[in-house]
């Protein structure tokens, strides 16, 4: 039996790529470049790289990439993108729980959810930092955005989201956020590149900061920082606070 974000990303990356939250690129790459120091020798993993659209504003600016999801029709739109941009890039289908990486790069990216808080347990979610970590070099950099725990205690998820969703976009329904297990549960409505109809029962697992750096800290990373998530907009700048719907992490081995 698929899970909801299996599903949920079959026939579904030209209308992906017009989500509100995809519209970010270009400023979040910006930080990540300045992250790195501009060193166009630097190996980049793109873990749940989804069309591709981190990946390839990476390689158009002269970085190598190797970038790897799930979906089988993610990853044709990603490849297809690339083609007409005219980049190279080394696109994968695997499965973040499951990755063989080992010492081979110098950052790790996994952003908008690409696969860590997706997982239906939190030790597949921690797979997924493992396996970030294992295939790091040492002194190599992780970063990527989650949800933040801290956000649904004080505001509604849906309210949030509703408001930040334009007309075409996926539509959130019934959701249900569970204090025990920081899971808000949802019935996403939502049509597909074909003009199907579907909607999907589905939940994500929400962080607080505390769980984060604890977790990085049992893989060995030495200096974990945590921010505020701007869409488009990332900085070292934005200190967390109960405002932020998402969390930007940078953890260093």
């Amino acid at each position: 039996m698929k899970q909801w974000y299996e599903s949920l990303f079959e026939n579904y990356g030209v209308k992906y790529d017009k989500e509100i939250f995809t519209q970010g690129t270009i400023g979040e790459c910006n930080f990540i470049e300045e992250e790195i120091s501009y060193n166009k020798s630097s190996r980049i993993l793109d873990i749940g790289c989804g069309t591709g659209r981190h990946s390839i504003e990476l390689a158009k600016r002269g970085y190598n990439l190797t970038s790897v999801d799930l979906s089988d029709s993610q990853l044709e739109r990603a490849k297809q993108k690339a083609s007409e941009e005219k980049v190279k890039i080394d696109f994968r289908k695997a499965d973040a729980r499951e990755l063989n990486f080992k010492n081979e790069f110098d950052l790790v990216i996994m952003l908008c959810e690409g696969a860590f808080p997706l997982m239906e347990t939190d030790e597949m979610n921690y797979r997924i930092l493992q396996n970030a970590a294992a295939a790091l070099r040492e002194k190599g950099k992780l970063i990527f955005t989650t949800l933040n725990g801290l956000f649904p205690l004080f505001h509604s998820v849906k309210d949030f989201i509703t408001v930040n969703t334009k007309e075409g976009n996926a539509v959130y329904e019934k959701n249900s956020f569970d204090l025990m297990t920081f899971r808000d549960y949802n019935t996403t409505v939502f049509e597909d590149d074909f003009g199907n109809k579907k909607e999907l029962a589905c939940n994500e697992r929400y962080y607080v900061p505390s769980e984060i750096t604890w977790m990085l800290k049992s893989l060995n990373f030495k200096k974990i920082d945590i921010f505020g998530s701007k869409l488009g907009a990332f900085s070292r700048k934005d200190i967390l606070t109960t405002e932020d719907f998402e969390i930007l992490v940078i953890a260093e081995k």
